[in-house]
């Protein structure tokens, strides 16, 4: 089986920021063949394997990376070199290799773990081929004899186990563990006769546990010798002792002591190392043969191995002589010698400005090769930046992740200095620099200098060519800065004249497609957009407001005097006898342009007598020097120079013909002129009475389609609760009041004279229209009763009235009772009651009126039947009280028709004016006369 890889194993999910954090383990076997999958990680980790390549899915590791590669189009971690446990890892039984695996948008770290599988590739071996042991033939069964061990460089099962000895009869192997070493001993365990056999040939095979197992051989040579009685002995089996790394050259670490209890050479004890001490032990350790001293000779480096296990031999110089021996464990110490370092895997150089924030810039990775305190690791940033560190789940792993929002227009670059400390004594610091570039985004819109912007023009200016420069900064970089220009054109409401203008959209060069002309058009103004290049564009407006100058491109026009044909030439005639300072006429002159291109000066050009006419320079007006003479001719010809004040003055001229005539011909003349003059102002009083008239028919028509609409509304208002058949629908019947000789009438609808209203009864209850909507009920009329201002002047009332109570009727054998209603005007919100006009005599306070003389407590008035008492109705809204009788036909008696109120007052008082008018014009006449 090429690979093992064990399914997930462990797995930890860890989020910081936008960093998703997991963890995984797999293992295989080494020396597998280059290539050979280890396990899947996209699918282990849940990954989309469509998205790995746009999402750069790679190791980021450092040497050990190396070793495995990730196929970024289906996810498996393969075997890229090959890998050698014992390379890697010598003989530590777990060797690990951690692998860090990086998937960008988002980021996403991953820490895989790969376990290295021992496999039994190397055979247990001896230092030499052949062991020589001497012993005394005087040595007792059971003594025993260090053998040296084989090494493996393999671990676990397949280092050695077993250790074998070839069949012999005075011998026998013991195997003591010593820690992760086990140790061969040669027992003896019969005597031995040096006259028999002096030498004994025996094979020591050492065995590991792989299958199959792999093995050893070491000869082992023993000598019998003559008697040597006691054997040199350690005061400890074993030993330990502590040494600090970087230990001076020649500091000695321990002394060993063996004694031994014969005299002479056979009491006299050499040390030697054991026979399995490895070379790169004795580069730095060395043992004094005679004073068992053991110094350091090498560099001790607790990274490179923390513990040494050194075995020491003692034996005297006897014939044979005797051996013993110990085992010295040095523990190195860890010195803080290391300082950290760091290692930085940047996902990105360039961190765009409107990264959020918390956005991940590059993972750091820290590590101390000391132990314990001294490879416990400090991180810090430089001040003043705006990123931080975020420490991992994992020790000494951090994330460097923005903590402010960037902006490249002020920051566009930073150097950033990491700091990693250790804890040890004294304290060791590492740096790294950090170069990060803020890239642009296209977050500035371009700004112009000023807004808005005034661009005064001289009239006339050439079509085409370039009549200003519009510029806009942007304060971003690269096409984000790039600004094009056009003019805002179109759209309801738009200035029109903008389109007469043109802008060249990358230097803001603005050209005029016409000519203008200050006499026509004084100012304008248009919108210039500004639009960068970026993505999505941003634009700015700056409103350009065009002031158009003048120039003196106008000639004065003269005005007056114009003959008929045009030509600006006029007579005047005045008479002979007028003063000296009158004046004759007034020269009127217009100039299109404006200030001193507009500002005009008269002059006389030409005159036929000086002495007779001055013209005034600023009005024009020419007047009499002095009174004329018989002598002074009849016509005077006079030229006027009228000019302007511009820098290049234009100029027109006028003739005026000035004739002398008599007195009664000047009159004349102004009579004719009069004449004339009247006759234009009565054409001009023509067509306004025309305009008038037509005004007046229109007003008159809409009036009468007004009434005719109001006419056209529906009027049927037939109580549901009044029987047709004793209404009529006419209102005729009234009951009148007197108050001296004014007599007013309040008029109801016309009834039946046998007919009888219940009072409260709604089969019988005229119920007249209430214009209000048919959800508002009534309102009861307010106890805080008013009449309108109308009334109160005794005048007639002006708005409607909507009745609110019936009115009712009560008749038996010609008696007749009627109950008035209250009303409620429709211009106010609230009830209230009308009552005759002020002054007429009549109690006001109620409505009830009843036939007859006396208050509402008296009886009623017994009439015979078809007969009206004199009592009058008001009318509300009606503008004059009326009074009728009716004959016993049940016919209206026009006769006895009689109309009050204020309209019929102010006929009368018209028509006494009116007398007194033609009186007064009557004495008039007659006074002329």
């Amino acid at each position: 089986m090429i690979t093992c890889p064990h399914p997930l194993v462990f797995a930890a999910l860890f989020c910081c920021v936008e960093v998703i954090l997991a963890q995984i383990k797999y293992s295989t076997p080494e020396d597998v063949k280059v290539g050979a999958i280890i396990g899947n990680v996209a699918k282990d980790l849940g990954l989309d394997v469509g998205t790995l390549i746009s999402r750069r899915f790679r190791i980021v590791s450092g040497a050990q990376g190396t070793l495995f590669e990730v196929n970024p189009n289906n996810g498996a971690l393969y075997v890229h070199e090959n890998v050698d446990r014992e390379q890697l890892c010598d003989r530590n039984v777990a060797c690990l290799l951690d692998l860090k695996i990086v998937v960008e948008n988002p980021l996403e770290v991953h820490y895989v773990t790969v376990e290295i599988i021992d496999t039994n590739d190397n055979r247990p071996s001896f230092a030499e081929k052949e062991k020589v042991i001497e012993i005394a033939e005087t040595t007792l069964p059971g003594a025993r004899f260090q053998l040296p061990g084989a090494r493996d460089r393999d671990v676990g099962v397949n280092a050695v186990q077993i250790y074998k000895l070839s069949q012999n009869d005075h011998f026998h192997l013991e195997i003591r563990d010593r820690g992760e070493d086990k140790i061969p001993f040669l027992v003896l365990q019969r005597n031995l006769d040096r006259e028999r056999k002096t030498n004994h040939s025996l094979i020591l095979t050492a065995m590991d546990g792989g299958t199959p197992p792999k093995s050893a051989n070491l000869s082992l040579n023993i000598k019998v010798l003559d008697n040597n009685d006691n054997r040199p002995v350690f005061s400890q089996e074993v030993y330990s002792v502590t040494l600090q790394e970087n230990a001076p050259l020649e500091k000695t670490i321990i002394k060993v002591q063996a004694t031994d209890l014969d005299e002479s050479i056979n009491g006299d004890v050499e040390y030697t190392f054991g026979g399995d001490i490895t070379s790169s032990v004795l580069r730095l350790f060395t043992l004094d043969r005679l004073t068992g001293e053991i110094r350091v000779i090498g560099e001790i480096d607790y990274e490179t191995a923390n513990v040494y296990n050194l075995d020491v031999q003692a034996s005297d110089k006897g014939q044979p002589p005797m051996t013993t021996d110990c085992r010295i464990i040095i523990k190195i110490q860890d010195v803080n010698d290391n300082k950290p370092e760091i290692e930085v895997t940047s996902i990105s150089s360039i961190v765009p400005e409107d990264s959020k924030q918390g956005t991940v810039v590059a993972l750091i990775t820290v590590t101390d090769a000391d132990s314990g305190l001294n490879s416990k690791v400090i991180c810090h940033l430089t001040e003043n930046v705006p990123f931080e560190l975020k420490p991992s789940f994992k020790e000494n792993m951090y994330s460097l992740v923005t903590k402010e929002s960037l902006d490249r227009e002020t920051v566009s670059h930073y150097d950033i200095s990491i700091t990693a400390t250790d804890c040890g004594e004294p304290p060791l610091s590492t740096f790294k620099k950090l170069n990060i570039d803020v890239s642009d985004v296209n977050d500035n819109f371009p700004e112009f200098s000023h807004n808005p912007l005034e661009l005064y023009l001289t009239e006339n200016n050439a079509a085409g060519a370039s009549i200003f420069s519009v510029s806009a900064f942007d304060k971003d970089c690269n096409e984000n800065a790039a600004v094009s220009y056009h003019i805002l054109r179109g759209g309801a409401g738009r200035n029109v004249i903008a389109s007469f203008v043109n802008i060249h959209p990358d230097s803001g060069q603005i050209t005029a497609l016409k000519s203008f002309d200050f006499e026509t058009l004084k100012t304008f103004q248009f919108q210039v957009v500004a639009s960068d290049s970026g993505t999505p564009p941003l634009s700015n407006n700056v409103t350009v407001n065009v002031f158009i100058l003048d120039q003196n491109d106008n000639a004065p026009v003269i005005l007056y005097p114009l003959s008929s044909n045009g030509s600006a030439q006029g007579v005047e005639e005045i008479p002979r006898n007028v003063n000296a300072g009158n004046l004759v006429t007034k020269v009127r002159a217009y100039d299109a342009d404006i200030g001193y291109n507009g500002w005009l000066l008269f002059s006389l050009q030409e005159v036929t007598d000086h002495s007779l006419f001055a013209l005034d320079r600023y009005t024009g007006q020419i007047r009499t020097l002095r009174s004329f003479t018989e002598t002074d001719e009849a016509e005077h010809k006079l030229l006027i120079l009228v000019k302007d004040n511009g820098n290049v003055s234009l100029s027109a001229t006028a003739t005026v013909t000035i004739k002398l005539v008599e007195p009664k011909e000047a009159f004349a003349a102004s009579d004719v002129k009069s004449a004339a003059k009247d006759d234009e102002d009565s054409n001009v009083i023509f067509y306004l009475m025309i305009s008038l008239g037509a005004v007046s028919v229109l007003f008159l028509v809409s009036i009468i389609v007004l009434i005719a609409m109001q006419c056209s509304k529906s009027t049927d208002y037939t109580s549901k609760y009044l029987p047709e058949t004793n209404y009529d629908g006419t209102l005729c019947h009234s009951i009148q009041y007197r108050s001296g000789e004014k007599r007013y009438m309040l008029v109801g609808p016309r009834m039946s004279i046998g007919s009888t209203i219940v009072p409260g009864s709604h089969a019988n209850t005229l119920v007249l229209p209430d214009r209000r909507r048919p959800s508002e009920e009534p309102k009861a009329p307010n106890s805080d009763w008013r009449y309108s201002a109308s009334l109160r002047a005794g005048g007639v009332m002006q708005s409607s009235v909507h009745m609110e109570e019936s009115s009712v009727m009560q008749g038996a054998q010609g008696v007749l009772v009627q109950n008035w209603p209250t009303a409620s005007s429709a211009a106010d919100g609230e009830g209230g009651e009308v009552s005759p006009p002020m002054g007429a005599g009549v109690d006001s306070n109620s409505w009830h009126f009843r036939y007859g003389p006396g208050g509402p407590g008296a009886p009623p008035q017994h009439l015979k039947p078809g007969e009206v008492p004199p009592e009058a109705f008001i009318i509300p809204g009606s503008p004059a009280i009326i009074s009728i009788r009716q004959n016993q036909g049940g016919e209206d008696d026009k006769s006895d028709f009689i109309t009050f109120g204020k309209k019929e007052e102010a006929k009368k008082k018209k028509k006494k004016k009116k007398e007194k008018k033609d009186k007064k014009d009557k004495g008039k006449d007659d006074g002329d006369e």
